[in-house]
């Protein structure tokens, strides 16, 4: 039996800790691991949108999967994700993963060429009876420009070596439509978009795969399980806070990695990781870092 059959919670992408552009900040990725599972997260998901999977070199890749799951030493699920324009890479680097010991992989369609619904089934198709370990498909039209349709999604989910989805399309509607595949069949299905976690329990989803988690991930852990309770009053409380840092530390600075860059600084003046991002992107310099932490010390984070 899968470790997804049945799986529920919530789930970091957790971000990578860099100390420059090609290093991995080691003290840094111990310290954020015990971190997220202290904070009583259901899995880890490394290398997706919020680990700057594809900006990475492979070294770097599976130097980090490799540390990172001895690091974290099966006490929760690891995920991680392989997307690439490359077949090839990607089957290589699932190969890797398995050997460290990852619980599954994550794949989204490749980003660079647009490929036809039908190439889009064949290929998980593919790429499900490659891989040595189950395979997580991913919906993230944003950044790969092909968004799955419902007919791909009703293909994937037969599929025997497929085991989860997760979809960060912030399309409600769709989300709707995927519950209605997927819940009958108690197929596992993930919410990307981390302020809507509520409404994707309400329609039946398993739970949450969250950025924000990486950086708090007891309010992450608390909105899901009062959404589940449906506790009504705790679900507005927790989403208010996500709300607040949707609206403060991931806004600081007019960039599109804002979040990304956002959380890591947090987590830098938390004393948690470095907050090096990825080229040819920066840091945070000294006015945004101040601003950041104006707003770590209003809502309670340090004092």
């Amino acid at each position: 039996m899968s470790t997804f059959t049945n799986f529920r919670g919530v789930i970091p992408a957790m971000m990578t800790p860099l100390s420059d552009y090609d290093t991995l900040d080691r003290p840094g990725l111990e310290r954020l691991v015990e971190h997220v599972i202290q904070g009583g997260v259901n899995a880890i998901f490394m290398l997706g949108s919020c680990g700057e999977g594809p900006s990475l070199s492979y070294r770097l890749r599976r130097e980090l999967i490799e540390y990172g799951c001895k690091q974290i030493n099966h006490r929760v699920p690891v995920v991680v994700g392989i997307t690439d324009t490359s077949f090839a890479e990607s089957m290589s680097f699932a190969t890797h993963c398995a050997n460290c010991g990852v619980d599954a992989v994550v794949m989204a369609p490749p980003y660079y060429f647009n490929p036809t619904d039908e190439e889009m089934q064949d290929y998980i198709k593919k790429v499900s009876e490659t891989v040595p370990i189950p395979l997580i498909i991913y919906n993230m039209p944003g950044f790969t420009k092909h968004h799955m349709s419902l007919e791909t999604v009703k293909r994937s989910i037969e599929l025997p070596n497929v085991v989860a989805m997760k979809d960060s399309s912030c399309d409600m509607n769709y989300f709707a439509e995927l519950c209605k595949i997927c819940v009958p069949q108690n197929f596992p299905l993930f919410i990307g978009p981390e302020e809507k976690t509520d409404d994707a329990v309400a329609l039946g989803a398993n739970g949450v795969v969250s950025g924000g988690a990486s950086f708090d991930p007891k309010l992450f852990v608390e909105f899901y399980k009062s959404a589940v309770a449906k506790d009504a009053a705790k679900t507005a409380e927790c989403k208010k806070k996500v709300l607040q840092l949707a609206e403060t530390i991931y806004q600081v600075g007019n960039y599109g990695l804002a979040m990304v860059k956002g959380a890591k600084c947090a987590l830098s003046i938390m004393g948690i990781c470095d907050d090096v991002v990825a080229e040819p992107f920066h840091k945070h310099g000294p006015k945004e870092r101040a601003i950041v932490e104006d707003y770590l010390r209003k809502m309670g984070y340090i004092s």
